[in-house]
This record gives C-alpha cells, sequence and structure tokens, in this order.
C-alpha cells in the first residue's frame, strides 16, 4: 500500500483505516519497515508516522482476509476520503 493522499496518514486517516479494519475477523497488521502496527488500532496505525509516499506492507490472516485487503487497498487508492 502507498500512502498516496498530501497529508499522509494523520490521525483522522488511521481511524479511517480501524473503521474499516475493524469490519473484519481477520488480523490485520500494517508494516513499515520493522514497525508493525494493528490496523484495528487508530493509535497503532498513526503511530507509523508515514507521510505522502511512504509504502507500507499490509498482512491480513483470517477467514475474510482477502475482503480485508480489498477494502483497504480502496480506502488508500481513495485517499481515506480526503480531497485530491
Amino acid at each position: 500500500m502507498e500512502v498516496i493522499n498530501e497529508l499522509g496518514m494523520h490521525l483522522r486517516a488511521a481511524a479511517e483505516i480501524a473503521k474499516v479494519a475493524s469490519r473484519f475477523q481477520s488480523s490485520i497488521h500494517l508494516l513499515k519497515g520493522e514497525e508493525r502496527a494493528n490496523a484495528k488500532s487508530v493509535l497503532n496505525t498513526a503511530a507509523l508516522a508515514a507521510p505522502k509516499g511512504t509504502r507500507l506492507v499490509l498482512v491480513a490472516e483470517g477467514v475474510d482476509a482477502l475482503e480485508a485487503v480489498e477494502a483497504l487497498d480502496r480506502l488508500f487508492k481513495d485517499r481515506f476520503g480526503e480531497e485530491r
């Protein structure tokens, strides 16, 4: 996943990620280098401090992992619902 919105992954973006991730039963994590964040946690996700252009690895494991990855991919591509 690439952070493409101008403001990066700030608190509101992290909240959107957590909201989407929480809809799924699967374990979902974002990786930034050696850092690992539970995507269902706003604070964990925001703590990654990912500015525009940051590439993150999304790891989802569980019964609905594919659906979770697809939903989060759409969210990232939609710039977390922010203006272009």
